[in-house]
């Protein structure tokens, strides 16, 4: 299934270039108070809310054209957003040969480094789009392949990682150039762009095979296939899963690769991802 948040909230199920509105299938998720739980809760029972859907769309439920909505991230509320750095060779190569993208920062490889984590304030959907929090510094669009965890766990192998998974979509990583920590330049609110909606696991016969393409106001900036992955999404699930527990919702971003270039007030973003859909951002002026 591709599923989309859109509009007020509203839960959609991706047809064709059309929108179904499943929102009803939401009254099975069950009901909580405060303390709320520190996981996205759609996300925690997709299972359950998929069975509701399938119910659902026996009927004729309300479509839009996939045009007229507005498209919010398609996870609500995510615990935490864990980005990898540099986990592409070439883009490791070019992050260490231009002074403007690494400010005499050291660039170190993924693996001595480690993952970072972004503010979840920061999370958007495509339709939100962004204003450029710094002006006065170079903002850097990332294209990257987005995890979404669907099943909580700590010390996962590689082997048994993909079973964590609920699906996936496409993410900016936008980025202040400068001398802070990345978390810091890479957590402004709306500089971590999700969309257009969740392509669940199960319809992703390989991850690791993903066209990623990235076109600026009609150029061609960033393009690669996650085959060129340092860790690939195994790995990173291992790696983030042996610091901290994993939670339904948490985000996984997983590096971006070379081509990485500045954008500016008024420039159009197109993003996409082979087999995960196609998302315009534009920045607002």
């Amino acid at each position: 299934m591709q599923l989309c948040r859109f509009n007020d909230d509203r839960l959609g199920l991706i047809r064709g270039d059309e929108v179904i509105d499943v929102t009803a299938a939401l009254k099975v998720l069950p009901p909580c108070s405060y303390p709320l739980p520190k996981h996205d809760l759609l996300i925690a029972h997709l299972d359950t809310v998929r069975a509701e859907i399938e119910q659902l769309i026996q009927g004729a439920p309300l479509r839009h054209a996939l045009t007229d909505v507005l498209l919010l991230s398609p996870v609500a509320n995510p615990g935490k957003v864990v980005a990898a750095p540099v986990n592409y060779a070439k883009h490791l190569a070019e992050a260490r040969d231009d002074q403007a993208i690494h400010h005499q920062n050291q660039i170190g490889e993924i693996q001595r480094v480690g993952l970072f984590l972004k503010a979840s304030s920061s999370v958007v959907g495509a339709s939100e789009g962004l204003r450029i929090a710094r002006p006065d510094r170079r903002n850097d669009h990332e294209i990257e392949l987005v995890a979404v965890i669907g099943k909580a766990g700590r010390n996962i192998p590689a082997a048994q990682a993909l079973e964590h998974v609920a699906g996936y979509c496409v993410g900016l990583d936008m980025t202040v150039r400068g001398p802070e920590e990345r978390s810091m330049r890479k957590s402004p609110d709306g500089y971590t762009v999700l969309g257009p909606w969740l392509t669940t696991a199960d319809e992703v016969a390989d991850v690791g095979t993903l066209d990623l393409l990235i076109e600026v106001n009609g150029e061609v900036r960033q393009r690669a296939n996650t085959r060129d992955l340092i860790i690939g999404v195994a790995g990173l699930i291992e790696f983030a899963s042996s610091f901290y527990t994993l939670q339904p919702g948490d985000i996984l971003m997983t590096g971006t690769p070379e081509g990485v270039s500045q954008v500016f007030p008024g420039d159009r973003m197109v993003a996409q991802i082979s087999g995960l859909g196609r998302m315009t951002v534009d920045i607002d002026d």
